[in-house]
């Protein structure tokens, strides 16, 4: 039986295997840091194969600062750290579908890599906008404690690096974006083939993170820079130029041609007036033209229409005497007539004039629909006001400041969702848009889901946070959640019985193995005694289940059962994606009963078997019982 990684990807090694896979003459062998054999790209080969469309010396147009390679090198640099389930900080932890994710952002989307990778539909975040009063991660896990004391900053209560990127940095601007980009990279992969995501910002960094995100996800799936009026009123009264009242989204997609933007209810509703008998399915209507000099000339467009006095109307007759033609073709108009879709009637200056009748609630073709229109580009009506009164409402009064209305994140959700999909959040705060999801499910009926990753940002103590009992961001976050949850279901008892309400509480930690299990190098006779067993002895089943489901790459929401069977624990997941038991010395009677369960994968502790031949025991159980089951070791 072979033995699960319980690291993440290494996406420079995957990377390399899909060049190899396209141009097996340019991989190569290299020595590398460790001193092992390990291979490598010969680029100068990989040019020639590509000439002459490689783009070669220092002229090309690119986006570039210092730190963008180690930003980059970053990104797919992997990890052993891992999730770790909090049960207590839970809400319906065995039926929720929503995770809350405590950690740097950076290391929970390395992990969530391969059990999430192109499974979420939106991504919304609000990261530090580099104002010079925002902290922002300093993802440099290389730097000696010294180098660290000597950082002007701040810790978070896992040792998490956090410092106050202030103008006077000469990096100012090279910070912030090592520190978004490497995050925008995982953050992409993660997105399903018709995802999308949102990105608020201001306009210090808002040139800088369009280029970032057109490197990223191509500047042809570039969607919209939305601007939303984030202020009431006139704006900023102390800018001593232009009152700013705005801020910015930047929308990309994962592949443009894939997604669907919903359209907003129609703005001008009083326009359709006139009613006929077609009422009931079809709605009010107003009159349009039908004759129209401002398309381009078609002759096959350009015929005569009998008026009721039999009089011939022509397409130049409805403009002015000028040279015109119809919006429709003769057969389009014919059925019109048939389906009282034209009305033929005199102006106020006796000329007698076609009209097509467009209804509220059915389109030209006859289809019933509910009338939309593209929505705008400029976002308004929801205010950072608005996001304050009900924090307030929801007695967390000045607990969080700058959180973002619910009706923004909602009204995105709206754009790109239907009544399913998951939403992820890693820059999440207060958690809004948790409240959004929810929010909106309640009123849909629909089943989204959602991921928030936050970091645990400790609260200045001299804080109405701090003074209010939360000690760090995240407890912040997690208590709206329950608050806006319960508010939800007080508000729609009838509607809302079924709502997922819940979430599951991972904290990112170091990973649940010894370091002697991915250092094997480092063995020696002193330490053989302690490796009985390669887990650490604080470790739960259930931190050893959710780190065997990362590492398998299945999905850390999906539902799990135990049973107890011949005094073991058998964990069950989502009925058979993955089986597993993690007592020691396990009889045949669990092996036998986890077989006959036909699970996908099935995982024991490597130290539950004293020797190879009890391992052999197993593996031929499975063969016999269920030969399509994956079984593996930690």
């Amino acid at each position: 039986m072979n033995k699960l990684k319980m690291q993440t990807p290494d996406i420079t090694s995957d990377n390399i295997e899909k060049i190899a896979a396209l141009f097996p003459s340019v991989v190569t062998e290299m020595r590398g840091e460790d001193g092992k054999i390990k291979k490598g790209i010969n680029f100068e080969m990989l040019k020639q194969l590509l000439s002459p469309d490689v783009v070669d010396g220092d002229e090309r147009y690119e986006f570039t600062w210092v730190g963008k390679k180690a930003a980059i090198a970053e990104a797919a640099r992997p990890i052993t750290k891992t999730l770790r389930p909090v049960k207590e900080d839970s809400r319906d932890w065995d039926t929720t579908q929503n995770l809350y994710i405590e950690g740097d952002n950076l290391e929970a989307l390395k992990i969530l890599q391969e059990s999430y990778l192109g499974k979420v539909k939106m991504i919304y975040i609000d990261p530090p906008y580099n104002t010079g009063n925002d902290f922002i991660y300093a993802d440099d896990f290389m730097r000696s404690q010294n180098e660290e004391n000597e950082q002007i900053g701040m810790y978070d209560e896992e040792r998490n690096h956090l410092f106050k990127n202030t103008d006077t940095n000469g990096h100012f601007h090279s910070d912030w974006c090592s520190m978004i980009y490497s995050r925008l990279i995982l953050a992409r992969n993660l997105l399903a083939r018709d995802g999308i995501m949102f990105i608020s910002i201001n306009d210090i960094e808002v040139e800088n993170l369009r280029k970032m995100c057109e490197e990223i996800f191509g500047d042809d799936n570039f969607v919209a820079d939305l601007i939303w009026a984030n202020k009431e009123g006139g704006g900023s009264s102390d800018s001593k130029l232009f009152r700013i009242k705005h801020e910015h989204i930047l929308c990309f997609a994962e592949n443009i041609d894939n997604i669907t933007i919903s359209g907003v209810s129609v703005g001008n509703e009083d326009r359709y007036k006139s009613s006929d008998k077609y009422i009931v399915t079809r709605g009010k209507y107003y009159l349009q033209k039908l004759g129209m000099g401002t398309i381009q000339y078609s002759p096959s467009l350009d015929y005569p229409i009998e008026a009721p006095d039999g009089t011939m109307i022509m397409p130049s007759d409805n403009n002015g005497g000028r040279k015109a033609c119809w919006r429709w073709s003769q057969s389009k108009y014919n059925w019109g007539v048939e389906n009282g879709f034209i009305e033929i009637k005199k102006d106020s200056s006796g000329i007698w004039t076609v009209y097509s009748k467009q209804y509220l609630n059915c389109d030209n073709e006859g289809n019933i629909i509910t009338r939309t229109q593209r929505p705008m580009g400029i976002i308004d009506g929801f205010s950072s006001t608005q996001a304050a009164k009900l924090l307030s409402n929801m007695g967390m009064g000045s607990v969080f400041s700058y959180a973002k209305p619910i009706e923004l994140i909602h009204y995105l959700c709206e754009r790109v969702l239907n009544n399913d999909g998951l939403v992820l959040d890693f820059f999440s705060g207060s958690a809004t848009t948790a409240h959004a999801v929810m929010q909106l499910n309640a009123e849909d009926g629909g089943h989204r889901k959602f991921i928030m990753v936050q970091l645990p940002e400790p609260c200045d103590e001299k804080s109405e946070a701090y003074k209010a009992g939360y000690k760090n961001i995240c407890e912040i976050g997690k208590e709206r959640i329950r608050r806006a949850g319960d508010k939800i279901k007080e508000e729609n008892p009838l509607g809302t019985q079924n709502l997922d309400i819940g979430f599951r509480v991972f904290r990112v930690d170091e990973s649940n193995m010894k370091d002697v299990y991915y250092h094997p190098e480092e063995m020696t006779q002193m330490k053989l005694g302690e490796t009985v067993s390669n887990i650490k002895e604080d470790r739960t089943d259930l931190d050893l289940l959710y780190s065997c489901l990362l590492d398998w790459g299945v999905e850390i929401h999906l539902p799990h059962t135990s049973a107890q069977v011949a005094g073991c624990t058998v964990h069950d997941v989502d009925g058979g994606a993955l089986v597993v038991c993690f007592d020691s010395n396990i009889p045949t009677e669990v092996v036998e009963y986890m077989a006959k369960l036909h699970p996908l994968r099935a995982v024991f502790r490597d130290s539950a078997f004293a020797t190879d031949a009890d391992k052999i025991n197993v593996t031929e159980i499975f063969k016999n019982l269920s030969p399509d089951t994956i079984v593996k070791v930690i």
